[in-house]
């Protein structure tokens, strides 16, 4: 639990200081202020997330199979086994969470709105 937990804090700072980064770059070359930049940078990439999430989380039952042999060209179409559909729950949860923080945040520091 300890070492998920230090992976899931890793993602999101690695995130989030790219946001910044680029946020910051973006909004200098466009002249606009610092605070305004990150918050708007951090909304997009949390809507990215969240729009990101919700498109691997209503993937069907179904999955394309085949043959690997290359040209075979042999397509069938098969139900997702157990753990592919707890798999695809699973990263769709981390996406929508990650979309929900970064969104949260982008606009908790946003300089028009005042959450108090």
């Amino acid at each position: 639990m300890v070492a998920a937990l230090r992976r899931l804090v890793l993602l999101f700072v690695v995130l989030f200081g790219g946001t910044v980064l680029v946020s910051l770059t973006v909004g200098w070359l466009l002249g606009a202020g610092a605070q305004r930049s990150v918050s708007l940078g951090l909304d997009v990439v949390g809507v990215f997330f969240l729009v990101i999430g919700f498109f691997v989380g209503v993937r069907g039952p179904f999955r394309l199979g085949g043959s690997d042999a290359p040209g075979a060209g042999n397509r069938f179409v098969r139900w997702a086994q157990p753990d592919e559909r707890n798999e695809t729950i699973n990263v769709s949860a981390l996406f929508v969470t990650v979309g929900f923080v970064l969104a949260f945040v982008g606009l908790a520091i946003d300089p028009r709105y005042s959450l108090l």
